[in-house]
């Protein structure tokens, strides 16, 4: 098996970001409280307690009533500690937690964090998390948000699940959300007050979440189905919203590329008769683990190889406060399959999330390609474009080749990547890590 690794990078236009707070300096927001961690019980070991230090933001800290907030849940310092007491390897820690509404707004906010963090000794404390999620503001008025409980997944060996419970965390953020705007001489436009809830963040591919709603027509035929960015995945469930306009259903989530839950009325999700995204993670069951690394690939006589041109992809610039799609293309992969047998060979990509100033982040799962695959003459097998959609971090297939009686030859991979970024991302360069796996 050959590995590629390629860091992809992402500008946005306008002037850079605030520097970062000094040393030794708080930052805004960052709050301090008492924390209660549970141990999984299968492992015997006894709580946690301490505190936890954590800090929430915004993507916009004055909204309007109606528009859709982006909420980011970074946890510090935590009191939990490796719950296997052997140590964990690198990118096995899952996070999910919820962040409490108040004053003009109650109710919680679902935030989930992707698979990613550094190696974990025996029995040392677990490190620091990202999580986000969002939630549609429903009037005019101050909207505080504080840190609620959150669970730390780990899929080493077994999976297992360390609870964290807080109670009466301070708020962190705080924002100000105004009316909806109206026309001159008319009233405000109503505001869409569809939203989801999900019984959980998380599950394994397959495994069904319960979906709550509220909000929409009484006796509406919904469409509850997952979400990939922008696009929908294959995740899909028909429901009824009851005489109060509720709706119930439970949804079987299959495409690891699935990342929230919207619901809608109607043919198509449109915000005015649709949800905001409910956060959700697929998490793979614990299995042997991976790292990633820069090799050098070499051709040998019945072996199965591969190459690619470059070492980093460079994406289009998107201009500041407009969001959109930055384009680029992946180096030229070339598979060289000389083992002379039946076997055919799969080609699949996956990508960490983009991190950038101040430590921003962008799912991975903004990230889309098109893939594309042809043979060189003289060659016996036959090339299989992997699908359009999102990359990820769950990974796409980028080419195949069947198992044939006729296999082998040399074979060329392309594909044209797109990033979809949100309107208002800081400027700076945003950072990933493509890695290819041949097998």
């Amino acid at each position: 098996m050959a590995v590629g690794v390629a860091a992809l990078a992402a500008t946005t236009g306008g002037a850079l970001s605030p520097p970062a707070a000094a040393d030794g300096e708080v930052p805004s927001g960052q709050v301090e409280f008492p924390t209660h961690c549970a141990a999984p019980p299968q492992t015997g070991l006894p709580p946690a307690d301490g505190p936890t230090t954590a800090r929430i933001t915004v993507d916009d800290p004055a909204p309007k009533a109606g528009d859709t907030v982006t909420v980011t849940y970074q946890v510090a310092r935590t009191p939990a500690l490796d719950p296997t007491g052997t140590g964990l390897p690198a990118d096995v820690l899952t996070p999910t937690g919820r962040i409490v509404l108040g004053g003009a707004q109650s109710g919680e906010v679902t935030v989930v964090g992707v698979k990613r963090n550094d190696p974990v000794g025996a029995g040392a404390g677990l490190p620091a998390v990202t999580m986000t999620g969002t939630f549609t503001v429903t009037g005019a008025g101050g909207i505080t948000l504080a840190p609620g409980g959150y669970t730390l997944h780990t899929s080493h060996m077994v999976d297992l699940d360390t609870t964290c419970d807080v109670v009466g965390a301070p708020v962190s953020e705080r924002l100000t959300a105004s009316p909806p705007p109206a026309a001159a001489g008319r009233t405000p436009a109503r505001v869409n007050l569809r939203s989801v809830a999900l019984g959980t963040a998380y599950g394994r591919p397959g495994a069904e979440v319960e979906v709550s709603g509220a909000g929409f027509a009484p006796g509406a035929a919904v469409t509850v189905a997952g979400r990939a960015g922008a696009a929908e995945t294959a995740d899909r469930v028909a429901a009824t919203a009851d005489e109060r306009g509720e709706v119930l259903a439970r949804l079987p989530v299959t495409d690891r590329a699935t990342t929230a839950v919207v619901a809608y009325e109607g043919t198509a999700w449109s915000a005015p008769r649709g949800s905001g995204p409910a956060a959700y993670t697929v998490v793979a069951a614990a299995a042997t683990t991976a790292a990633t690394q820069r090799v050098s690939a070499v051709v040998e006589p019945g072996a199965l190889s591969m190459t690619q041109a470059g070492e980093s992809i460079t994406l289009g610039g998107i201009s500041y406060g407009q969001g959109g799609a930055a384009p680029g293309r992946i180096g030229t992969v070339t598979v060289k399959d000389a083992r002379g047998g039946p076997a055919g060979w799969t080609l699949s990509g996956k990508i960490t999330e983009f991190t950038g100033p101040g430590g921003v982040r962008i799912p991975g799962a903004s990230l889309s390609w098109t893939p594309r695959c042809t043979v060189a003459p003289g060659g016996a097998g036959r090339c299989v474009a992997g699908g359009a959609g999102v990359v990820g971090p769950q990974g796409a297939v980028l080419a195949s080749a069947p198992d044939a009686a006729r296999a082998g030859g040399t074979f060329t991979i392309d594909a044209t990547v797109t990033l979809r970024m949100p309107p208002y991302t800081p400027p700076g360069a945003y950072q990933a890590v493509l890695t290819l796996t041949l097998s």
